[in-house]
């Protein structure tokens, strides 16, 4: 494994780390996350917006 495919390894974890923090701390203070944290978590912006209560 490269250097560079380590450091991309690691930067996707950071990313996708500080997306979860981000959609979390949203959804307690009962405000919607953003569409590119919820896509950075793998689900689907549209979909999350279905959910009755966030």
């Amino acid at each position: 494994m490269t250097n560079r495919k380590v450091f991309s390894a690691i930067g996707d974890f950071f990313t996708v780390f500080g997306s979860a923090v981000a959609a979390s701390h949203a959804v307690e203070a009962g405000r919607k996350p953003r569409a590119r944290d919820l896509r950075n978590l793998g689900m689907d912006p549209a979909a999350f917006n279905k959910i009755g209560r966030f």
